[in-house]
């Protein structure tokens, strides 16, 4: 379902209980995390409805489903409400089985995971450079230490030969890493990557992807959102 069209601030009055046959899921258009979700929603086919929040002016009745204020959140039409984007996406697979996105193999899940965990050491680096460059610092340090970590990430698909992490075809480890290398040219950091031949390729591959094409944003879009929020003022609305 299409997303609202305007992001809910303090001054919102609070949404009505999620229909019947729904999930909901709080989201910020541009926000990596909460992208994660989407293309989980997407991919699996789940009906659902999107509020957008003001990162800057979050509702209360918003703090009140998820006290740390951070998008993703889902609700379902019950009430129970799920958060953090790594969770959010695994219930979504687990209470919507029809479409797999998570491997039925236990060992093979457990490689995801551990996947997922490295991949969390490398975000930071994305912001550490494309915020440097911005204020005009030195990053040159960063980008080695960036480069030698997504090394890692080239590695493991050259040793397991397969156009995706998790095999031949797109799983849930695939949608989990892919945002931040939607934005890689937007932060600074397409360059940094020159030496990875087989992440490349599965950067054109994802780009490639339906789900993906569905809930990107272009690289400009994401450029105007990101000096809009470095300036300390983020357009949430950029495009609408």
């Amino acid at each position: 379902m299409a997303p609202s069209p305007k992001c809910h601030g303090k001054a919102c009055p609070a949404p009505e209980p999620v229909p019947n046959g729904l999930i909901r899921l709080y989201s910020m258009r541009f926000c990596p995390f909460a992208q994660r979700a989407r293309l989980v929603l997407t991919a699996k086919g789940v009906k659902h409805e999107i509020i957008n929040i003001n990162l800057k002016d979050k509702p209360d009745w918003f703090l009140e489903k998820n006290p740390s204020g951070t998008v993703p959140v889902l609700e379902t039409s019950s009430g129970q409400v799920i958060y953090e984007s790594p969770i959010t996406c695994e219930y979504l697979d687990e209470a919507y089985p029809e479409k797999k996105l998570l491997p039925s193999d236990p060992f093979e899940r457990a490689q995801q995971r551990m996947l997922l965990d490295h991949y969390s050491k490398v975000i930071p680096y994305f912001y550490k450079i494309s915020m440097g460059k911005k204020r005009g610092e030195d990053v040159s340090a960063a980008e080695v230490e960036f480069t030698e970590k997504v090394s890692q990430l080239h590695e493991y698909l050259a040793k397991k030969k397969t156009k995706y992490f998790g095999g031949d075809s797109i799983t849930m480890i695939d949608y989990l890493i892919w945002p931040w290398f939607e934005r890689a040219e937007m932060m600074g950091v397409k360059h940094c990557l020159a030496n990875t031949p087989e992440l490349k390729k599965w950067i054109e591959c994802m780009f490639e992807d339906p789900v993906v094409k569905a809930t990107m944003f272009n690289t400009e879009d994401h450029k105007v959102f990101f000096n809009t929020y470095m300036d300390g003022n983020p357009n949430y609305d950029h495009g609408l």
